[in-house]
């Protein structure tokens, strides 16, 4: 099926992440009617539930707030949807792409051009130690833990919390900080985007009060807005944040085998595979970012050896929120009580 080179049937581990790039970029082309079925199956039962949960509302508060709850699953799923669009891989027309992830922002709250800059430098320096800070969650090396004030050591262990992480962090982010174009303010057009996206989003909302006054608020958008970011954080927490996974210097981090080596196979059950939209399959994600994620199973079926590389399962996965520095003496992820003992 692909051009014969060298470095065929070699492992992950023997063949340099650089050189899966040209085997990779041969699913690299959207399809557009594929796309565009995968947005209508995605965008249509999003509708159809929120009507549905406001039509409950005449019947049982708790019928609504269940039927939200389902819904989060649609709304990860355009996420997932409008993060391929900042990637290019979702439609071949890049305008297209860009202005179906500007409308598709406006009800995950995000404003596209802010985010798809960050996470664009996200990309170009996962696992890069010189390069932390912007669109990665906070990640300190034990080194530099132990050098912190007890003041700000306490900072840090809040800050790392899975209460805040988890429970705090996913309504602050996508509810408040989203709302400034934080770390490119110094740009008009993230302003732009912001300020566009806030006042599309209070449009919407607005509408719903005066139709229907709070209850859908409470009941329907808050909802599936909060359970949808919280496991839209768990995923890119987990995508990165693993024992095993890959921190180096500014003078011997390489950009691939960083993305190959330092991005999670997260192993899902179907339905939650299909509702994240592949996106589990981050480490192929990282290393060729413009597959769309329809795609990305076909790359572990034709190359077993990917497939294999990095595998967690959610039980396994669920040992990673108590691993919060770097050692960078043993290359692993430590929790607060290993880094203590060494």
């Amino acid at each position: 099926m692909f051009d014969h080179d060298d470095t065929a049937g070699q492992t992950p581990a023997q063949r340099p992440a650089i050189e899966w790039v040209k085997t990779l970029s041969q699913y690299r082309e959207p399809d557009a009617l594929r796309s565009s079925f995968e947005l209508a199956v995605t965008i249509g039962p999003f509708v159809l539930l929120w009507a549905l949960a406001w039509w409950a509302m005449s019947i049982s508060y708790w019928l609504t707030f269940t039927i939200s709850l389902i819904n989060a699953g649609f709304l990860l799923r355009l996420f997932c949807i409008q993060h391929d669009c900042g990637h290019g891989a979702f439609f071949k027309n890049r305008t297209v792409s860009d202005w179906l992830g500007r409308v598709i922002g406006v009800v995950t709250l995000t404003p596209y051009d802010v985010w798809r800059r960050s996470h664009s430098l996200h990309h170009s320096s996962s696992g890069n130690l010189g390069r932390r800070g912007m669109g990665d969650v906070h990640t300190l090396t034990v080194t530099e833990y132990r050098a912190l004030t007890p003041f700000n050591r306490l900072i840090y262990r809040l800050y790392r919390n899975p209460v805040v992480l988890f429970g705090l962090g996913p309504g602050y982010l996508f509810l408040l900080q989203n709302r400034l174009p934080l770390g490119l303010t110094g740009h008009v057009k993230y302003w732009v985007s912001a300020m566009c996206t806030n006042a599309a989003i209070i449009a919407w909302v607005a509408l719903i009060v005066y139709l229907g006054g709070l209850m859908p608020i409470l009941l329907i958008f808050l909802p599936s807005t909060l359970l949808a970011a919280t496991a839209g954080v768990w995923l890119f927490y987990v995508q990165h944040q693993f024992e095993t996974t890959i921190w180096d210097k500014e003078e011997s981090w390489q950009m691939h085998h960083s993305a190959l080596e330092g991005s999670s196979h997260y192993v899902l059950p179907p339905v939650l595979q299909w509702v994240s939209a592949n996106i589990g399959i981050h480490h192929v994600h990282h290393l060729y970012s413009r597959i769309p994620f329809y795609r990305l199973p076909e790359v572990l079926r034709d190359h077993v050896d990917l497939a294999e590389g990095n595998r967690m399962t959610i039980r396994q996965s669920l040992g990673n929120a108590r691993l919060n520095l770097w050692d960078e003496e043993s290359r692993r992820l430590v929790s607060f009580a290993r880094a203590k003992a060494l």
